[in-house]
């Protein structure tokens, strides 16, 4: 079923390689096999009417089955190019069921449902180590829909993911907001002024996010984030336009180049580089090894990306302080990135 003739980009190769298990031959195979499935199950659909019962790969033959409730339809799928099955209820009768879940409102321990078209079947399923007297009457109702209902125990509730970007806010404790400077394998860089080690924060949607692993300030001014499962490093800065810069390295830019930040403050702010090796003396103390600009920020940028270079793709460092603000202008610092991933032994999130 399917040619693997057809040109497929060489990033989906090899995603499909890396995440399947697959070679090339075996990738441009099913991609065929996956992209033809789709034409088939659409006239099948089509020809089987209300007898429809799903449809779905057999991994074995790369060929879609098509489940049908009527026998009498059995040739019409047949001649749409499926396999078939005959199934006890239609993808009518169970997205019924399904759409009258949706309706109610489901404790924490339900952790989701949904149609099972190979099983002909609409899965509950419940956490195991949290399901509770509430889990048990939402599970009664649901199975008093339709004997098709089936309840499976699971061990892992799902959570909301989210993408780790500079230039996007966090939040420490309860209280201050910074920036996120890049994102590291495993969470991001920022301002070592932004927070101590041990010190929790939360995303720029105030969910929990992760846990300063290393902070330095004064004398240097980084630091790093581990972050939680939920959220995803991304090799992305945010342009604040709806765009967001890709970063593909970390190649240091000469005195008097453009550069650009990002913040939660004042967003994309863009200047030149005036001086590397900066010492300034704030009133904490004194940080040295600082690069000056004139591209201008304002609380709450601090941490915040800067980026240069073609496409503003290669990192920079992450904002420190400065004076003045975006109405009439001002110098900023940043602290070089090269020497937070140094110091902590940190990978840069490219794309």
């Amino acid at each position: 079923m399917g040619s693997n003739t057809e040109s497929y980009p060489a990033e989906l190769l090899q995603a499909v390689q890396r995440d399947l298990g697959l070679n090339a031959d075996q990738a441009r195979v099913r991609l065929a096999n996956d992209a033809r499935a789709g034409e088939v199950e659409s006239k099948a659909r089509a020809a089987v009417g209300d007898a429809f019962a799903g449809a779905w790969i057999d991994r074995s033959t790369g060929r879609l089955t098509v489940g049908v409730t009527d026998p009498a339809k059995t040739n019409a799928a047949l001649a749409a190019g499926a396999d078939v099955k005959v199934q006890a209820y239609s993808a009518r009768q169970l997205t019924g069921t399904k759409n009258v879940l949706d309706a109610l409102t489901a404790p924490l321990s339900i952790t989701g449902w949904r149609v099972d078209d190979e099983g002909n079947k609409v899965v509950v399923e419940v956490d195991r180590s949290t399901r509770d007297a509430a889990a048990e009457k939402f599970l009664s109702a649901a199975k008093a829909l339709s004997p098709a209902v089936t309840v499976v125990e699971v061990t892992e509730s799902p959570t909301p993911l989210y993408d780790t970007r500079g230039g996007d806010a966090y939040y420490i404790g309860s209280g201050s907001r910074c920036s996120i400077g890049f994102a590291v394998t495993g969470g991001f860089v920022s301002a070592g002024h932004c927070g101590k080690s041990g010190n929790t924060t939360t995303g720029f949607n105030r969910a929990a996010q992760g846990t300063f692993r290393g902070s330095s300030f004064p004398g240097n001014d980084y630091s790093w984030v581990a972050t939680n499962s939920s959220w995803t490093s991304q090799p992305w800065v945010n342009r604040y336009n709806g765009t967001n810069v890709i970063i593909k390295g970390s190649t240091e830019a000469a005195v008097g180049a453009s550069i650009c930040r990002s913040g939660s403050t004042t967003n994309w702010r863009c200047g030149t580089v005036q001086q590397k090796n900066s010492t300034v003396n704030y009133p904490q103390g004194s940080v040295s090894g600082l690069t000056r600009t004139n591209a201008c920020a304002e609380p709450g940028d601090s941490g915040g990306s800067w980026v240069a270079g073609t496409g503003f793709g290669q990192a920079q460092g992450v904002t420190s302080g400065g004076s003045g603000n975006c109405s009439s202008g001002g110098t900023t610092y940043f602290q070089p990135v090269g020497e937070i991933l140094s110091a902590y032994n940190l990978r840069l999130t490219t794309g």
